[in-house]
């Protein structure tokens, strides 16, 4: 992985590369932002960039046999940590070697959810455990193989329990000599005040539109009144952009169970609402969580369209077709309560409430409140 892979971000580049040709890297960084910009990308090109012993026009040079050893996800003096489901009392990522390897094939633009099911996660949490923490800071303890520096990349950090992140605080804050750790953050503002503090920040933030474009252009083979479509829709996110363009968009399921829940809401169909409820608590934890966020966004998206403001819109052409004749139902007399009902969702799944009983609440509340 090279700098000049990774998908705009210039100024981010700028930064990393000269604080590696000055040679002062801090001990900790902390790439935060937005799913999708290319954070996990940044991470290993910096590390390919800081193990590479003969860099090429400020990138690394793509063809020795560190670099090679970092596309095959071999080198030895490169570390991956990153959220797991528990198969025991002591799992870590180490059990999940060949599910990464295989994740990271088709590049480091993926998000939480395409991890799970990667792992088969079912119905489980991903963390990372104590059990994790000590893997890590017996890794980062050990000398360097190629006499270099050792780079530990945290992915999703935020994921880590109570007693993983305080395990770490003090590595954090005095790591072994040559050590680079880089902490990959979707939510550093879930991670402890104590991490953060240990840590030089670097926010990457949205793409831009034009960024977005010319990437689909030439890495997708995507004709380009196409690819600007995408690139408004996708929020600043390559990862969007490409699940935008999949025939196996991970959001087409939530639409189809959105629109599912409103028109049986709306036409008081409670053998549906029962069977919709009832399917749906077969999910995971972190994918209800991920299609109620999905409905706080459509909620949004639809009261928003009543305006007639297309360019405050960000849905795709099944989500806006959709709304022409559903928005209508989302309107100042009820927007605000759907919000509500969905926060309180989204908190009750945190708390393992009985998924079933909630969803069914849930949605006969939606009866009552679409019809306002």
């Amino acid at each position: 992985m090279r700098f000049n892979q990774v998908i705009g971000q210039e100024d981010v580049k700028t930064l990393l590369r000269r604080q590696a040709d000055e040679g002062r890297v801090p001990h900790a960084l902390l790439l935060s932002g937005p799913s999708g910009v290319g954070k996990l990308s940044m991470a290993v090109a910096l590390a390919s960039y800081l193990l590479c012993p003969r860099h090429h026009d400020g990138d690394s040079c793509g063809e020795c046999p560190q670099c090679s050893q970092i596309d095959r996800m071999s080198h030895p003096d490169l570390h991956f940590s990153f959220p797991v489901i528990r198969t025991g009392s002591a799992t870590t990522c180490a059990d999940y070697q060949q599910e990464w390897r295989a994740m990271t094939q088709g590049g480091y633009y993926f998000g939480l959810d395409d991890w799970l099911a990667q792992m088969g996660a079912d119905n489980k949490q991903a963390l990372i455990t104590e059990a994790e923490s000590d893997r890590i800071i017996s890794r980062m303890s050990l000398s360097s193989y190629e006499g270099g520096l050792k780079v530990m990349i945290v992915w999703l950090p935020e994921r880590m329990n109570a007693a993983a992140a305080n395990n770490l605080l003090k590595t954090l804050e005095e790591p072994s000599e040559g050590t680079v750790f880089i902490l990959v953050s979707d939510a550093p503002d879930q991670l402890l005040s104590t991490i953060i503090s240990r840590t030089q920040q670097i926010p990457m933030r949205p793409l831009s539109s034009d960024t977005i474009t010319q990437a689909l252009t030439e890495r997708n083979g995507i004709d380009r009144e196409a690819a600007m479509q995408v690139a408004r829709l996708s929020q600043g996110s390559y990862l969007r952009a490409l699940q935008l363009t999949s025939v196996g968009d991970t959001t087409k399921p939530f639409f189809d169970h959105f629109t599912t829940l409103m028109r049986a809401a709306y036409s008081r169909d409670l053998v549906t609402l029962r069977s919709w409820s009832d399917e749906l608590a077969g999910w995971g934890r972190e994918r209800l969580k991920a299609f109620l966020g999905y409905c706080q966004n459509m909620v949004r998206e639809n009261f928003i369209y009543n305006f007639h403001r297309p360019e405050l819109n960000y849905m795709s052409p099944d989500e806006s077709k959709f709304a022409t004749r559903f928005a209508r139902f989302i309107n100042e007399r009820n927007v605000l309560q759907f919000c509500d009902e969905l926060s309180h969702a989204q908190r009750d799944i945190e708390q393992n409430v009985n998924a079933r009983s909630m969803l069914f609440d849930f949605a006969l509340h939606c009866v009552i409140l679409i019809r306002r």
